[in-house]
């Protein structure tokens, strides 16, 4: 039953839809989380002279009730009679509220609601909102090589180094640099240690597992060569999880000295390059030419430029 004239009305007021009664539970969920906009906002309120507001429009004058005054302006439907709110339960439903009217929207599929700030009507990718507390979303709307209409996903065939950017579902193919894998956690390429995929582990990937080490040793991440390329090497992160590295074009990896040289003075690595680059290219890569520098108060070169002749000017009759 709705209150009686003269008495005052509930917080969650009869006649409001499950959607504004969703809107104003999370307004008044966010008003108490610390490091959301409108908890910010009820931060500088209660430190301020001014007693704190209420989102509930009231009948008749500004009532106060203890520390507490209800503003007349804020509609009955909107937390504030201006802008953009979350939705208590879906992470990519939100509202507009318009000089009091609220409007429900939804982001574009695979995108979620940017609750960081009120004024703002911004729709982002997973990755960087938290959708623990709203965790459900809008029925998804998928094309080729893509779940969603928008978004990065993992290749359907397993490929740890491929993933696919989706644009209203229209897809590009994306391959991750040498030695990294896509996380889908966070929509970019990493280690296969920080991914975290099944079948995309340090191993898998490089196929090298790292020797076993005492304590000492493995803190000090040690090197071991590759042994299928004389330019790359493995670091054993904690003597545990490999990661591969490579020397500059021309070097190859010492296994003896733990560090890259030059591959013509490694002897298990001595031709490496001897199909790739000729003896001349080695001896630039490995003695550069030293730029010529300038003397010191050189006379400017003077311009041999001609001063281009200014047309005639007509004489005045």
């Amino acid at each position: 039953m709705c209150h009686e004239r003269g008495q005052k009305k509930p917080a969650c007021g009869c006649g409001l839809s499950t959607a504004q009664t969703q809107l104003r539970r999370q307004y008044e969920l966010n008003r108490r989380t610390p490091g959301t906009a409108a908890a910010v906002r009820n931060r500088v309120s209660a430190s301020s002279e001014a007693p704190a507001r209420s989102p509930v429009r009231q009948q008749g004058p500004v009532q106060e009730t203890g520390s507490e005054e209800v503003d007349p302006e804020l509609s009955e439907n909107c937390p504030e009679p201006n802008g953009y709110f979350a939705d208590a339960e879906q992470c990519d439903k939100y509202y507009q509220c318009r000089d009091g009217q609220i409007t429900e929207k939804l982001c574009p599929d695979g995108m979620v609601f940017n609750d960081y700030d009120l004024e703002q009507e911004k729709c982002d990718l997973p990755f960087n909102i938290d959708c623990s507390k709203r965790p459900k979303l809008q029925t998804p709307i998928p094309s080729p090589h893509c779940p969603r209409q928008n978004g990065y996903f993992a290749s359907e065939t397993g490929a740890c180094d491929k993933f696919f950017y989706c644009v209203d579902g229209m897809f590009n193919m994306i391959t991750c640099p040498e030695g990294l894998v896509f996380n889908p956690r966070t929509g970019i390429c990493t280690w296969p240690d920080e991914a975290q995929r099944t079948s995309c582990t340090s191993e898998d990937v490089f196929k090298f597992s790292c020797p076993k080490v005492n304590e000492s040793e493995a803190a000090t991440h040690p090197r071991y060569a590759d042994p299928d390329d004389c330019q790359f090497f493995y670091v054993c992160i904690n003597g545990e999880t490999p990661r591969r590295n490579g020397c500059r074009l021309g070097q190859a990896f010492d296994d003896g000295s733990k560090h890259c040289e030059w591959a013509r003075k490694v002897p298990d690595c001595a031709d490496w390059y001897k199909d790739r680059l000729t003896d001349k290219q080695l001896d630039e890569l490995e003695n550069p030419p030293t730029p010529k520098p300038k003397p010191a108060n050189s006379p400017s070169k003077v311009s041999r430029r001609r001063p281009s002749k200014r047309p005639k000017q007509p004489e005045a009759e």
